[in-house]
């Protein structure tokens, strides 16, 4: 059985984010908690690179366009319209967009349930509901019915892995094996080792 502190999940801060000048504070709000940095780049991605990201999971266009058209529902707002691909043909042409519109640093993470870790820190994908304290909550005022009125994707600093399966697939479409570090980091003594008896010696 793999030891839940070797758990990886992958991290985007996009484009909005660079341009604010947020990468320093979204990194270190990873390093604080105690998750391990073990890969980044910085890229302008390609179009077709941001379209294969996003499809990665067969069943992404449905569920999106689904969860979408039920987010509607639930604000008493009528979808644009009732097809789930049809919609996330929108969705995905404004992110490829947004996803490319300028330089985004890809990261690899790493440590104790790092997908959930990661998806707590960051916050719900909305920042208008996102929780205060979150990063998308403390340091974005973007909604969704900003980014509908204005037809673009919705600006929220960060990607990251919504599950331990997107994770795998995500951390291989953006690194290679032999970009992804394995390294010992003094403070995983402290996180990880059972005794804590190497303190004092």
């Amino acid at each position: 059985m793999t030891h839940p502190s070797t758990e990886r999940t992958l991290v985007i801060i996009k484009p909005d984010g660079i341009q604010r000048g947020l990468a320093g504070e979204i990194i270190s709000r990873f390093e604080k908690v105690g998750l391990k940095l073990v890969a980044s780049k910085m890229l302008i991605p390609e179009v077709s690179h941001i379209e294969e990201h996003y499809t990665l999971d067969p069943e992404w266009r449905r569920i999106t366009g689904e969860k979408t058209i039920e987010g509607y529902k639930s604000k008493g707002l009528t979808p644009p319209m009732d097809d789930p691909y049809k919609i996330t043909e929108v969705i995905l042409a404004n992110l490829k967009k947004y996803m490319t519109s300028g330089p985004v640093i890809a990261m690899v993470w790493q440590g104790a349930h790092a997908v959930k870790i990661v998806r707590k820190l960051v916050g719900g994908t909305e920042p208008l509901t996102s929780d205060v304290g979150t990063i998308r909550g403390d340091y974005v005022l973007d909604s969704y019915a900003m980014s509908d009125a204005d037809s673009r994707a919705i600006r929220n600093l960060i990607h990251a892995s919504g599950n331990l399966a997107d994770a795998e697939k995500e951390v291989n479409h953006w690194f290679k094996p032999e970009e992804v570090m394995n390294y010992r980091l003094v403070q995983e003594e402290i996180i990880y080792d059972v005794n804590l008896d190497g303190i004092l010696e």
